[in-house]
């Protein structure tokens, strides 16, 4: 079966995919009496301590915009995981909207939220999630079966993904005769198969080896060029939260601390717990050329840089010209110019 992504238009118009409001989501029996407290500023610890409530998410507002990965993290406890269970109704809010194209999730009755969650978003978990019982093709199709999809084409639609995840060959195998990696692109697989707009990928990576993790990275990345779906991926890890999101929200407390582009995290953190994050962080291998150039469209005579390398790449460039370079985009048109000045300025912060 082939299905031709090609036509997805490259340039969009930005557009608000979900948007959360308001949002509070508290643990214990006076959960509704327990947000007033909050509201009037008592912090977590106290809410503990003081009522033996436990606080979920405080106050949460975050727009999520279509076809790009916004990344969710913080240190254990912060909210994340608590927060993308928000989006597919798996915790329900004690109090705040989440709108998924301005439908509020939180009020769809039985029926409407079961099919919002088979046909609107597609779940990956830490633990991979797959039937054990089952093979690899039944565990990929097992979406599209329940939705009644005829078993000819939902094994047809499982063997497209399963190729795209590069496990042709392993269809008839079992879960336990694949390594954590080979499961996971199963559990990536099962959940695109439904052609899902929402991924939602909760720690999805983090119980993987550091090289099958890069890769299973690589490969999201890769299938996100052509599949432009809306992804939030929740990582306790800031190198995967900087190589994987086009915004990253930090999370701490249950608060909402600082949302922005990986280079806004890096240049301008909102707070001392943002800066103690991002403290160790090679910020040359991290930043885009595109992050801190000029955009002044100037032409420079010599050597061109693309806007999307990292400045880690362009160094033996920069270093060996000592002067300003002109920055191009993928079309090889002139956006702007860099120079070793700007590029020590960024190291020199390191």
């Amino acid at each position: 079966m082939e299905k031709d992504y090609s036509s997805i238009e490259q340039v969009r118009v930005s557009k608000v995919k979900i948007k959360i409001e308001k949002l509070y989501k508290i643990f214990g029996p006076k959960a509704k009496e327990m947000t007033q407290e909050v509201k009037n500023g008592i912090n977590k610890d106290e809410l503990l301590a003081k009522y033996n409530h436990v606080l979920g998410l405080d106050n949460i507002n975050l727009d999520i915009e279509e076809q790009t990965i916004q990344v969710v993290m913080g240190l254990s406890g912060s909210g994340k995981s608590t927060l993308i269970r928000h989006i597919n109704r798996l915790i329900e809010p004690t109090e705040g909207v989440v709108l998924v194209d301005n439908q509020d999730v939180t009020k769809l009755d039985t029926n409407e939220l079961l099919d919002f969650r088979r046909t609107r978003t597609g779940m990956v978990f830490q633990r991979f999630g797959l039937f054990p019982h089952q093979n690899i093709i039944d565990n990929v199709q097992l979406g599209l079966s329940i939705k009644g999809v005829e078993k000819a084409e939902a094994n047809e639609t499982a063997m497209f993904w399963i190729d795209k995840v590069g496990l042709n060959g392993f269809e008839y195998k079992f879960p336990n005769q694949l390594s954590g990696g080979m499961q996971q692109r199963v559990g990536l697989a099962r959940a695109l198969a439904n052609d899902p707009d929402i991924l939602l990928m909760d720690e999805a990576f983090s119980a993987l080896d550091p090289l099958i993790r890069s890769d299973m990275q690589d490969q999201l990345l890769e299938l996100q060029k052509n599949l432009k779906k809306t992804i939030m991926f929740i990582t306790h890890d800031l190198d995967e939260a900087l190589k994987l999101g086009d915004q990253i929200a930090i999370l701490n407390g249950g608060k909402l601390v600082q949302n922005g582009k990986p280079e806004d995290i890096l240049l301008s953190p909102a707070d001392d717990y943002v800066t103690k994050f991002v403290q160790d962080v090679n910020r040359a291998k991290v930043l885009k050329v595109k992050s801190i150039m000029k955009n002044n469209g100037q032409v420079v005579e010599g050597p061109k840089v693309n806007m999307n390398d990292s400045i880690e790449s362009c160094l033996p460039i920069i270093l060996d010209t000592r002067t300003s370079l002109s920055v191009v985009d993928d079309q090889n048109n002139i956006v702007g110019s860099i120079s070793d000045k700007e590029v020590a300025s960024i190291l020199r912060n390191n």
